[in-house]
């Protein structure tokens, strides 16, 4: 999938007018993913993706998984399950805590 761009210079002003508010999560998400330059804070974005397709979305997922994040918010593929998630870290780089 291809982001548009917008430029910096829009992007920085589209952010600064709070285009967001009264919208809902889906067609947040969706000018989000669709474009190049994050135009909002990046956690109002990460609760709108999670809020439009339903599950928790690891912060990794928006790095290694783009494409996928975007085929899932569209219904042309199926959430990753959790191992899937955790495999797209790469080995070296997984830190896990497990309370007992």
């Amino acid at each position: 999938m291809s982001k548009k761009s917008i430029g910096e210079e829009a992007a920085i002003k589209l952010a600064g007018s709070k285009w967001w508010e009264g919208l809902g999560p889906r067609e947040i998400a969706e000018f989000q993913l669709n474009t190049a330059e994050l135009c909002m804070p990046f956690d109002l974005f990460h609760k709108a993706v999670e809020e439009a397709i339903g599950r928790p979305v690891y912060t990794h997922e928006f790095g290694v998984n783009y494409d996928g994040l975007v085929a899932e918010f569209y219904g042309d593929q199926p959430a990753p399950t959790f191992d899937q998630i955790l495999a797209m870290i790469p080995v070296d780089k997984r830190v896990l805590v497990v309370r007992t």
